[in-house]
């Protein structure tokens, strides 16, 4: 067994907060370490945090906020996940997984009945096997100075909760993107 592999899965823990020095423990610190500076948009900061550490480092993170969104003609909420970061030299023992795993566990006590993300089109994949679902349809999202874009990045979903569907129609993020 290499230095990197858990004998066990590993513990996720909530984190009190999370800071640009342990992004930067997780992923380094690059100038676009999650890929999508060229978006060129305005990101919101999440509120609640969970993490992997191995030893003292950190390896993983998922961050969530309960963000207002309109799909049709029905506004409501749902719980945004974002900052989901697996150090490079972890990738490919399941972290994602129990980091995501453990995240939504706490957004199903949130109150809303679905989660949504944005993610590059290459890890779409790995999201669709940990249960999350590509939106057709395009989504609007806020930036600063009243602006209203259109999501240029792969916008997916996962119920919270049993027997819940993803309403149809137009969807808009009424804040700026997690």
């Amino acid at each position: 067994m290499s230095d990197n592999q858990y004998p066990v899965a590993p513990a996720v823990v909530r984190l009190p907060r999370y800071t640009k020095a342990e992004q930067d423990e997780i992923l380094g610190d690059g100038d676009d370490p999650f890929g999508v500076a060229a978006a060129g948009l305005t990101w919101l900061p999440k509120e609640e945090h969970f993490g992997i550490r191995h030893g003292d480092r950190l390896v993983a993170h998922t961050g969530l906020l309960r963000l207002p969104v309109g799909i049709g003609d029905t506004r409501t909420e749902v719980v945004g996940v974002g900052g989901v970061a697996v150090a490079p030299d972890m990738q490919g023992q399941g972290l994602a997984r129990l980091v995501v795993t453990a995240a939504l566990d706490h957004a199903r006590t949130m109150g809303p009945q679905h989660a949504l993300l944005f993610c590059r089109p290459p890890l779409v994949p790995l999201y669709q096997r940990l249960g999350w679902h590509p939106l057709d349809e395009d989504v609007l999202v806020e930036q600063p100075e009243t602006r209203l874009v259109t999501m240029p990045l792969r916008t997916m979903v996962t119920p919270l909760h049993d027997k819940v569907q993803w309403p149809s129609g137009p969807v808009r993020l009424f804040s700026l993107p997690m």
